[in-house]
């Protein structure tokens, strides 16, 4: 049976320079470290996409955004908007811009540090880096305020809060028993990530991610230990690790200051034209910034009240959802047909037939629809799969699969059932 472990090649994972060939044209990844966009950002990349791509924006299950239908040959001119948009600080590391950071972070109370600084020093300093260029485009970082809403995406290197004002420091998901002050946490970060590949040399491995080396956590937690001073060392273990991510809010969320943000469903991810432009519009009433979550949501924050009511009127109008209770809530999807060539279904219009008028109960797993076996975008948490097959759909959950499903209301039954447990 394959591995990953087995790995023989560097990854291809696509970035702004290096695209991917798709069905329907290239593919372009843009990274967006922690998902911060300041509106003229996003509406830079609303003008991309129309006038090089499809005309829509898709968003990622690590919180970056990508083009579709990118004619050939449109990379450089692409390069140099994003560039002069302030979205691709580094060519030699667009790729390993992968952060992931908790949402609403020093808005919301439950946090115990503010990472929003924490984020733009891990990124400046892996740009800064000449050897880290060298990371694969899958490896991940994450930094998570203490709430545990993002450490459970199992991260490469992650950052989480901890009591005490310390942040520890996790590989693979694992605590290293690392403590460090919030202005060290991000060079610590970094130094892990070094040492993952020092590690992988010394395998003379093409491992994508730290967990596919041989021995991968403890080894370089070992490495990590050695280097650092021994104040700064616990014993690994006594953390109690969030297993998986919490679920993103949705809908208008009271923040600390007394202002309100807008947590919005991105149906299958998909942001048209019209709706990019409503952000940007509502983002310009607040404090010009938009976040992007893995979760395939979009917030926008710092609004009054009443501007929150009458934006989240034009938001809805336009298709995004701020109903907890509306059946796109925890629906994603990869791209299916036409996009995909090794797609055995057009998943996005049968996902839209069964969830546009559905309605998940409290509790539901989340669904996640593909095209093919190779689970393009799957959520890293616990999730009722869908997946095409020449014969129909397969519903599975835990790794069990239900009967094939002929049709979509046999499909859409399937699918009720599992998300409730059953």
């Amino acid at each position: 049976m394959w591995s990953p472990r087995g790995r023989s090649a560097p990854d291809a994972c696509p970035g702004t320079r290096r695209v991917h060939a798709a069905a329907d044209g290239n593919l372009a990844r843009v990274r967006v470290p922690g998902g911060r966009l300041h509106a003229d950002q996003l509406d830079a990349l609303a003008a991309a996409t129309t006038e090089l791509a499809d005309g829509a924006l898709e968003l990622t299950s690590r919180g970056n955004v990508q083009l579709r239908g990118l004619r050939a040959g449109a990379e450089r001119e692409l390069a140099a908007r994003l560039y002069a948009a302030g979205l691709l600080p580094s060519e030699s590391h667009e790729r390993v811009r992968n952060v992931i950071a908790s949402v609403l972070s020093g808005r919301v109370g439950g946090g115990l540090v503010d990472v929003r600084a924490l984020v733009d020093a891990l990124d400046e300093g892996l740009c800064a880096d000449p050897a880290l260029g060298g990371l694969p485009g899958r490896f991940l970082f994450t930094i998570d305020d203490g709430r545990g809403d993002v450490t459970g995406f199992g991260a490469d290197v992650g950052l989480l809060a901890v009591p005490g004002g310390a942040v520890a420091v996790l590989l693979a998901g694992t605590d290293t028993g690392v403590r460090v002050s919030p202005p060290e946490a991000a060079s610590t970060a970094l130094l892990a990530a070094r040492l993952f590949l020092a590690e992988s040399t010394a395998q003379h491995s093409t491992a994508w991610r730290l967990a596919e080396l041989d021995d991968g956590v403890p080894r370089v937690t070992a490495r990590l230990r050695a280097a650092l001073d021994p104040a700064l060392l616990v014993p690994p273990g006594d953390l109690t690790i969030p297993e998986a991510p919490t679920r993103a809010p949705v809908g208008p969320v009271a923040q600390v200051d007394g202002r309100v943000a807008l947590a919005l469903v991105v149906p299958l991810g998909r942001l048209t034209g019209a709706q990019l432009a409503a952000l940007t519009a509502a983002a310009g009433t607040g404090s010009d910034e938009i976040n992007i979550t893995p979760w395939r949501t979009v917030v926008v924050p710092d609004l009054s009240t009443g501007e929150a009511e009458r934006r989240l009127a034009t938001l809805a109008a336009e298709g995004l959802v701020a109903d907890a209770a509306a059946g796109w809530v925890g629906v994603t999807g990869c791209a299916g047909q036409p996009g995909c060539a090794k797609a055995l279904a057009n998943v996005r219009t049968d996902a839209t037939l069964v969830h546009a008028s559905a309605s998940p109960g409290a509790g539901d797993l989340p669904v996640h629809w593909v095209g093919c076996e190779r689970r393009c975008g799957r959520p890293a948490d616990r999730h009722v799969e869908v997946l095409a097959s020449i014969e129909g759909y397969q519903v599975s959950l835990d790794g069990r699969p239900r009967p094939r499903s002929a049709t979509l209301e046999e499909t859409a039954a399937a699918i009720a059932a599992a998300r409730r447990g059953k």
